[in-house]
């Protein structure tokens, strides 16, 4: 058994950590299976050596938090315990700085920044920082959308990019758009709505709207990207799945000087017709070594939407090994 007791400097700051009647301590005890006692700025953990050790970080993580500025929520909590847990072989583990504190990736704009809250989101942000073209493979509710596009926002903030294109197959509408009434950004909105609601929590909309119409963010469905090299850009394919391998081939193509692109997508959701082969599972395999070409493969381990969503993705990846089974036993 281990003891270790924190004392921190700020009782404001101390207070935001403990939560609401102390529901944030609550929640690392019922997680790591340890005892947390406050009394006032200090704070005593009380378990098994490797489970007190885990939950010194992410208390650790959390406080450096609140002294930057940033509010701690149930999933805050959730995410630096994921952190703080994550095996240390493991090469997407976060920065281990002197005395064991912990440090995630982050995404910055001037509305508001993200924190890493798995080690494959931590890696995913860290290859989104340092490779033109990136492959966020995965289940929903892992976060690979959401920070491509906070990405591709603090990209443009910064100048380092002078355009956002999102684009999408519209699986649904066939790529045909035509026969939808109104202008090109009203057919395909329902399609990129995912892509809108991330560049609305990063950036104020006023900035979105004027960006929109000056073409600074720009919307290029799949079908219409044929021709055109995407320069000085952060460009985003997301639902890759549901492209064939000719789309894909050619969106990749797109890549210009100075740009960047990331591609998600996750293929067990794959909406093409039967015995269509899947642009994204084709690009994973011959692109597997090439040299500037980074993928980050999400589990459902790295789900951070509502606990639920997790045990939905484990549930029908259950059924779909059943099936496989039952397929390869069939005479």
């Amino acid at each position: 058994m281990a003891h270790i007791v924190l004392t921190f400097d700020n009782n404001k700051h101390a207070s935001a950590l403990y939560g609401q009647f102390d529901e944030n301590l609550a929640r690392i005890e019922q997680k790591l299976g340890i005892d947390l006692r406050s009394r006032g700025n200090q704070l005593s953990i009380r378990g098994e050596a490797s489970a007190a050790e885990q939950a010194r970080r992410a208390l650790d993580y959390l406080y450096d938090l609140l002294q930057k500025g940033a509010s701690i929520g149930q999933s805050d909590v959730d995410g630096a315990l994921r952190m703080a847990t994550a095996a240390d072989d493991q090469l997407s583990l976060p920065t281990l700085e002197k005395k064991g504190k912990m440090s995630a990736a982050q995404i910055s704009t001037r509305k508001r920044t993200i924190h890493a809250r798995t080690p494959n989101q931590d890696a995913y942000m860290r290859a989104l920082e340092r490779a033109e073209l990136v492959f966020g493979v995965g289940p929903a509710g892992t976060g690979k959308t959401y920070l491509a596009v906070a990405h591709a926002a603090m990209l443009l903030e910064r100048g380092m990019v002078e355009r956002i294109i999102l684009s999408r197959p519209a699986v649904e509408a066939g790529e045909r758009l035509g026969f939808l009434p109104g202008d090109m950004k009203e057919k395909v909105d329902p399609y990129l709505r995912p892509l809108y609601d991330a560049l609305y929590d990063m950036m104020p909309a006023d900035k979105v709207e004027r960006a929109l119409a000056a073409g600074v963010i720009e919307i290029a469905p799949l079908a219409f990207m044929r021709g055109r090299t995407l320069a000085h850009s952060a460009v985003i394919l997301d639902e890759a799945q549901n492209t064939t391998p000719v789309q894909m081939k050619m969106f990749l193509t797109r890549l210009g000087e100075n740009a960047r692109m990331i591609v998600t997508g996750d293929p067990s959701q794959i909406d093409l017709p039967p015995n269509t082969k899947s642009g994204l599972v084709e690009a994973l395999r011959v692109l597997d070594e090439v040299p500037g070409i980074v993928t980050v493969r999400f589990l459902d381990a790295d789900v951070v939407r509502h606990p639920l969503v997790a045990e939905i993705v484990k549930a029908y990846d259950r059924d779909a090994k059943h099936m496989r089974g039952e397929a390869r036993g069939a005479p």
